[in-house]
């Protein structure tokens, strides 16, 4: 593994890169002076010059983009203009809560989608392989935060089964539904197609002809081979659960990454926005490795 894992490392790094660069570019294409912007319309051309300055804005595009790499490779993500405190701080307050959401949706998605597609694979035709199709096709096209206002109508205004906003498992079982509920579905059709190919495998049929159960065949042979295609999804598919969690987390005024970029765009902080940006971008570049390695490692052969 050791020449497959160099190749994925130096794509990481070329990807992470591109992406800061990528982002450095859209922050310079802002329309208007970035000065006049986060200080407001009754800025003085003194506290404007001061603070053009004091950001570095006046530099040549060179020294800031060096400037700009260099904390990055620091861990600096800037200052907040309107507190003064670093970014990486007020990001890292909150970065705990979107990673448990993103989590929970994962795991909901995975412990409901996976036993539904083994049970589509082994009845092919029945009523819960037909439905499940049905549901799927539907469900997956609609957006999270479509299926967020949706369940908050439903079981918070409508039923008052569950708290619109709060902490703890109650708190979070609505916001992880939303999210998982459009890939419930997809892995289970994913995972069901994948089973029947390998359940119609010489080497799985010599199994079923020699008399080893069913199950024994699924669980203990064929679900390996078939959740790799399934693992190669989800590490693409983390990227939407991060993006669909921040819009998650504004629907149901969650802390988290959501809300600190959406408080952020509001006070036009341009660094706290870019900071979040980068933080997210990383976590999908590091999540989409990390399943990579995992499948190599399933799959030797995926090299």
């Amino acid at each position: 593994m050791g020449r497959p894992l160099l190749e994925r490392l130096a794509r990481t790094a070329l990807v992470l890169l591109g992406a800061s660069l990528l982002l450095f570019a859209l922050t310079l294409a802002i329309p208007g002076n970035p000065a006049q912007v986060l200080l407001g319309p009754r800025a003085t051309p003194e506290a404007i010059s001061a603070f053009t300055h004091a950001m570095g804005l006046d530099q040549p595009l060179p020294v800031r983009l060096g400037r700009f790499l260099g904390h990055l490779l620091s861990g600096d993500l800037g200052t907040d203009v309107v507190s003064g405190r670093p970014v990486r701080d007020m990001v890292l307050e909150v970065l705990p809560a979107t990673l448990l959401l993103a989590a929970a949706a994962i795991g909901l998605a995975v412990a409901l989608g996976v036993p539904l597609g083994c049970y589509a694979a082994t009845h092919p035709g029945g009523v819960i392989d037909q439905a499940l199709a049905i549901v799927s096709v539907s469900v997956i096209a609609v957006p999270s935060f479509v299926v967020a206002l949706l369940l908050l109508l439903v079981f918070s205004a409508g039923l008052h089964w569950l708290p619109v906003i709060g902490g703890g498992a109650s708190g979070l079982l609505l916001p992880a539904l939303s999210l998982a509920l459009g890939w419930i579905g997809y892995i289970a059709r994913l995972l069901r197609a994948s089973l029947l190919e390998v359940l119609g495998a010489d080497h799985v049929r010599t199994l079923d002809a020699y008399g080893v159960p069913r199950r024994r065949i699924v669980l203990r042979f064929a679900l390996r081979l078939a959740a790799v295609p399934v693992l190669a999804v989800l590490g693409v598919g983390i990227g939407r659960l991060l993006g669909g969690a921040v819009l998650v987390e504004i629907v149901f005024a969650r802390p988290g990454l959501g809300t600190l970029v959406f408080d952020a765009i509001g006070n036009r902080d341009y660094p706290v926005v870019q900071g979040s940006v980068l933080v997210v971008v990383v976590m999908f570049t590091l999540a989409n490795l990390a399943v990579d390695l995992l499948l190599l490692r399933l799959d030797p052969r995926a090299t």
